[in-house]
């Protein structure tokens, strides 16, 4: 059987699947669609969480950066492991025994406010954008090489099969679905990881294969052989980091504290039964999660030995199989520049070999020359990453304009009835305009993420924390702190990466920190915002101060509080 049809075959059968639980979980009221009935056992929830969690970024991107910037890259692994740590302990089980379904829907109670809710849903909104049209593209990417298609096509069929199970399954669908995705991610993530570090160190368990020596007879570890084929090359060596230490600390801080305020992964622990469960799910999502990011760096660093191995000095008659493959996606690109029919990867100016980073994971496999169903299962699983993440994005913004905009605030009148098929109408205008993000992305799908994070650190979480842990910020403090933070550091990115992208460098940023960490400064001024201009504006109400109490005392907790 061919890699193609194997590949038809492993896609097509796990769409089946998504759809056939979305149709067996329709959602059937706003309950439903919104938080799955909340009902959801916590392992089940912790499986859903960690399909959410893992999107595009973390399946196809991540070990791809890290491949192509070493120790440079590990900023992504620190900063979403960190994040998710983060979002469990400090932010998890009080928004649970709040019992709101939404991120705006918190912060319009707390602070008492319609329009610190209208500002909540605007910084949701488009930090939700931000971060799907990266799924998008990521979705596209994987469409494109394994049926075939551009990748615009590809981005258009994704569209059509998200739109499927997230327009008629809601939070419901999602959840099952999601776990479906996990199984399918993590086993063809797994797979050809467990295969290649047994082929290049012999051990089958690629954590320690990492760390091992290589089976070459060199004597050397991964590391080290790593580290003297890519210096050889021209490439600085793949463990020396070039980002300024504030650098480094700025973006890890930026992506952690921009995770804990990701709206669609908090939204996971509105689904379990009683605050407790939020606590258990949040710890089962972590050991799902952990399996694939401490696989992560050896896949990466597996990989960049083999691409070198089986590109570099190679004539392009006698090209591998792989290389073909991908060229036809105009993902992977040579220039015979000396005219010697011989492809040269080095670094500089000499260089012939173009390669996108996003393909690293997709085509590890086939650069290994694994056999053809497991090709077929990293396509599958690829697909599951980006998908899930992209349904778990589309429920918050089409939930957020129903439930926030529509029912909390401009039309308080209409029916339960009225407001699902609103959320309806609002996940098919998102499916959209994602899609469109996704034909024409603003930059590679990682750091698309990484300004999703950003925004998100900058704006939404020190809202949420800063209700759930301090009584005296009031309304104003909580709008002048999230405007400050989201436009101060949009401003910024938007200067730097689309206005002045030649300004692009560390001399002239602030403090030396890239657009990619900048977050990190814009939540401290919003922080800082929020403080003062609540010093000295009136305190809020005393049933709100009452309810900031309420939240983080544990009297009676096995009782969720219906407020």
């Amino acid at each position: 059987m061919s890699t193609q049809l194997l590949t038809y075959l492993f896609v097509g059968a796990s769409f089946a699947l998504y759809i056939g639980i979305a149709v067996w979980s329709r959602a059937g009221s706003t309950k439903d669609f919104y938080v799955a009935g909340g009902g959801v056992h916590p392992v089940v929830n912790g499986m859903a969480t960690a399909a959410d969690w893992m999107s595009a970024a973390s399946f196809i991107s991540m070990a791809g950066i890290i491949s192509f910037m070493g120790r440079d890259g590990s900023v992504y692994l620190l900063g979403w492991t960190g994040g998710y740590v983060l979002l469990a302990l400090l932010m998890a089980p009080y928004l649970r025994k709040f019992g709101r379904f939404t991120v705006p829907d918190f912060i319009g109670e707390r602070y008492y406010s319609k329009t610190a809710r209208m500002v909540a849903v605007v910084c949701l909104i488009f930090v939700s954008f931000t971060y799907v049209a990266g799924q998008m593209r990521g979705v596209g990417i994987v469409f494109s090489r394994f049926l075939e298609v551009d990748v615009e096509t590809g981005v258009i069929i994704g569209m059509a099969v998200v739109f499927m199970y997230a327009v008629l399954g809601g939070m419901k669908g999602i959840t099952y679905t999601q776990v479906a995705q996990y199984c399918v991610l993590i086993f063809a993530y797994m797979v050809p990881a467990i295969f290649i570090s047994i082929m290049i160190t012999g051990n089958p368990i690629p954590q320690l294969g990492f760390g091992s020596e290589v089976a070459d007879g060199s004597g050397l570890s991964v590391l080290q052989k790593l580290d003297s084929v890519l210096t050889d090359l021209g490439f600085s060596a793949y463990t020396q980091g070039s980002k300024s230490t504030i650098d480094v600390f700025a973006i890890t801080a930026a992506l952690m504290f921009g995770t804990a305020g990701l709206p669609h992964v908090l939204v996971r622990f509105f689904t379990v039964p009683k605050v407790s469960d939020a606590r258990k799910s949040a710890g089962y999502a972590l050991a799902f999660i952990a399996i694939l990011y401490t696989t992560a760096p050896a896949v990466a660093s597996f990989a960049r030995l083999n691409l070198v191995d089986t590109v570099h000095n190679t004539s392009y008659e006698q090209a591998p199989q792989w290389f073909s493959n991908w060229e036809s996606t105009g993902l992977v690109e040579w220039q015979d520049k000396n005219n010697d029919g011989v492809m040269q990867y080095s670094a500089g100016a000499a260089n012939e070999v173009k390669i996108d980073r996003d393909i690293m994971v997709l085509a590890n496999p086939e650069i290994a020359n694994l056999p053809g169903w497991v090709i077929a299962l990293v396509a599958a699983g690829g697909v599951a990453a980006a998908l899930s993440t992209a349904a778990g994005l589309l429920l918050v913004i089409s939930s957020s304009i129903s439930h926030d905009l529509l029912k909390q605030t401009l039309m308080p009148s209409i029916t339960e009835k009225q407001e699902l098929l609103f959320a309806r109408m609002a996940a098919a205008v998102a499916v959209c305009i994602a899609g469109l993000f996704g034909i024409y992305p603003p930059a590679f799908v990682a750091q698309v993420v990484a300004f999703a994070f950003g925004l998100a650190a900058a704006s939404l979480f020190p809202a949420i924390v800063l209700g759930i842990f301090s009584k005296r910020i009031n309304k104003q403090g909580a709008i002048a702190g999230m405007l400050l933070g989201l436009i101060f550091t949009f401003v910024y990115i938007l200067y730097f990466k689309f206005i002045s992208p030649e300004l692009n460098s560390a001399e002239n940023w602030l403090l030396g920190i890239s657009p990619e960490g900048i977050g990190f400064i814009g939540m401290l001024l919003n922080i800082a915002a929020a403080f003062a201009v609540s010093r000295f504006t009136a305190p809020p109400p005393v049933e709100v101060q009452n309810l900031v109490d309420d939240i983080r005392i544990p009297s009676g907790a096995a009782v969720a509080h219906s407020h």
